[in-house]
């Protein structure tokens, strides 16, 4: 981190960029600076250009300021690229995009912003982990600004009730940036008449920077008690018993995974669950800690737990009506005591409706392609249905309680024979490579979703594990399955996995 720069003199203008995307209060932070210096008796100016969101990068407010002499000062209406003496940004990303477009100086800005993410949309559309690498982000701001003031200010803004906007105004305060005491910045909050406690509390936290003394990591929470008939929890309590048999290394990510299938559908879907993983458990007494054996059916427990939990239209309405969703989407939006309106959006295909037909039913009609066309034809259309009113919530707990009879159904009976042939492939593999086997189960990541995402995961899978025949007896099997795989998690058509494909098929 570089020396505090001064940019403070009596005839000079302060240059003040602020960069926020919608629902951060970009706006209303820049109204707090333009009352400060108007509170103080300085001229002052603020303008304001548009980004979307963050696909073209954040909305830029910009602020110039200077001490009153008597004449009218001539201000500039945008930042210009070394021109800015203090850049605040209200995520960490959009601070990298300040440095790059030039905003930042090391002979003068001082950089103020939170180390927070807020993804992007070019982070999200990608299959696989999209994320930006946020320790460069980190390096390029030490060496491009004058004077670093980084912390997550996302956190307190949240834990006050108020919004980051206020945590940035209590860190600009704090950084000593401007020639006004605190005093001066909490007068400008207290003037605004509206949730002034949360946002005092929140300009506090920033003003006093980072809790050195919190811990970043959460309690440990008591395990959750299992409540249900006796015939579930005798089944539960006899599957849970079963796992502590198991490698100390694997008993928790399979107790997850048992809890985790168990919730998709009953406790004897745990039970299978279990047998599904036996076989893995057994191929060896590693404790999944560099242990290929253990590796292997650490893998296994997720993977397989993960297949079994597929999203069908049962499951997504099933989680759409659930007392928790409710509860963490006003904990979210803040909305305390008032109501919400909470819109859905479906776009049921023919696959989904017959994937919910009894097997032999849905099976009978997607033989006859017609008969398809003509049900995606009066189906397949976008609906918005309020879950928060009496006949949306209706509609969709009446499909989320058709879990009991998805067993019989022809989307329960296709994944079941897809996840015992994988199975299959997995268990033959680890009697000569269990590296590999590995690879192979950790294919499955590949599938996620329901609809066209569910359908574009299945093709990817495929073509990944239709390259083994080329791979068979190579020492870098594993490896070379392993590259297939992070490559089609790259983007959403598959170009990359063209591209790692085409290198496979020149082994042979």
């Amino acid at each position: 981190m570089n020396a505090p720069a001064a940019i403070f003199t009596e005839t000079r203008v302060i240059k003040l960029a602020v960069l926020a995307v919608g629902g951060q209060g970009g706006g209303v932070l820049t109204n707090w600076i333009v009352d400060l210096a108007e509170s103080q008796g300085w001229r002052v100016q603020s303008t304001a250009v548009a980004g979307v969101a963050q696909r073209t990068g954040a909305t830029i407010y910009y602020v110039e300021m200077a001490p009153d002499t008597g004449r009218d000062p001539v201000f500039a209406l945008a930042p210009a690229p070394g021109d800015v003496d203090i850049l605040i940004a209200a995520e960490w990303m959009e601070a990298g995009r300040a440095v790059l477009r030039g905003f930042v100086t090391p002979d003068r800005t001082t950089l103020i912003a939170s180390t927070h993410r807020a993804l992007s949309v070019s982070e999200k559309i990608v299959p696989g982990d999209g994320r930006v690498d946020g320790e460069e982000v980190t390096a390029a701001l030490d060496a491009a600004a004058a004077r670093v003031i980084a912390f997550d200010m996302q956190r307190p803004a949240a834990a006050a009730g108020s919004v980051i906007s206020a945590t940035l105004f209590g860190a600009l305060a704090g950084s000593g940036a401007l020639p006004f005491d605190a005093a001066s910045f909490e007068n400008v909050i207290r003037a605004g008449g509206r949730g002034v406690e949360a946002s005092l509390t929140a300009f506090r936290a920033g003003h006093n920077g980072p809790d050195e003394s919190a811990e970043d990591t959460a309690a440990p929470q008591p395990a959750a008690t299992a409540t249900g008939p006796e015939n579930e929890l005798a089944i539960w309590n006899s599957n849970v018993a079963r796992i502590e048999g198991f490698a100390t290394g694997l008993q928790d990510i399979a107790r997850a995974g048992l809890v985790k299938t168990t919730d998709f559908q009953d406790a004897a879907y745990g039970s299978e669950y279990l047998d599904r993983l036996k076989p893995f458990t057994e191929s060896g007494e590693g404790d999944g800690d560099g242990d290929a054996n253990g590796e292997l059916a650490v893998t296994a427990a997720k993977y397989i737990a993960n297949a079994m939990a597929y999203d069908d239209v049962i499951r997504v309405a099933d989680l759409k009506t659930r007392p928790s969703r409710f509860d963490r989407i006003r904990d979210e939006m803040g909305t305390g005591d008032r109501h919400m309106h909470l819109t859905e959006f479906m776009h049921p295909r023919a696959q989904e409706f017959c994937g919910t037909l009894p097997a032999r039913l849905g099976a009978w009609i997607e033989a006859r392609p017609r008969l398809v066309r003509l049900i995606d034809r009066l189906i397949n259309r976008g609906r918005r249905v309020r879950s928060d009113t009496v006949l949306g919530f209706t509609q969709l707990y009446l499909v989320g309680g058709l879990r009991r009879w998805r067993r019989g159904t022809l989307r329960h009976r296709i994944e079941m024979q897809h996840i015992n042939e994988w199975l299959a492939l997995a268990r033959k593999t680890a009697q000569t490579n269990p590296a590999l086997a590995t690879e192979i189960l950790a294919t499955r990541r590949l599938i996620k979703g329901y609809s066209d995402t569910h359908d574009r995961g299945t093709s990817k899978f495929d073509r990944v594990l239709g390259v083994l025949p080329a791979l068979q007896g190579r020492d870098d099997a594993a490896d070379w399955l392993r590259r297939l795989r992070e490559a089609a998690l790259q983007d959403e058509k598959g170009e990359a996995l063209d591209g790692a494909l085409k290198t496979v098929a020149s082994f042979t």
